[in-house]
């Protein structure tokens, strides 16, 4: 994690690397939404509250948008570990 340093619970920015580590920002926040959204689409599913075509589009939909922060975290040269932020005393983001 070269863009981002980690210093007991905060994060500092670096200069050089500002471009990869607000991407690394940002992807973090979507890679937080998207589990969230995950879980509760996985909740209502087994709630049995959708349509088979509802699953499946639903299933469809968060595919789509996995593959999609495999190519962004590609791009900027980050890895899925890059997206846990440490908190300091709350622990890791995700």
């Amino acid at each position: 994690m070269g863009a981002l340093k980690q210093d007991k619970g905060r994060i500092e920015l670096d200069p050089e690397n500002a471009e990869q580590g607000l991407a690394q920002l940002v992807l973090t926040l979507v890679e937080l939404i998207r589990q969230l959204v995950e879980r509760h689409a996985m909740r209502r599913v087994e709630g049995g509250s959708l349509t088979d075509e509802e699953i499946e589009k639903l299933g469809t939909a968060l595919m789509n948008l996995e593959m999609k922060m495999e190519e962004l975290r590609d791009i900027f040269d980050l890895d899925e570990e890059d997206l846990n932020i440490n908190l300091g005393p709350l622990g890791n983001l995700m």
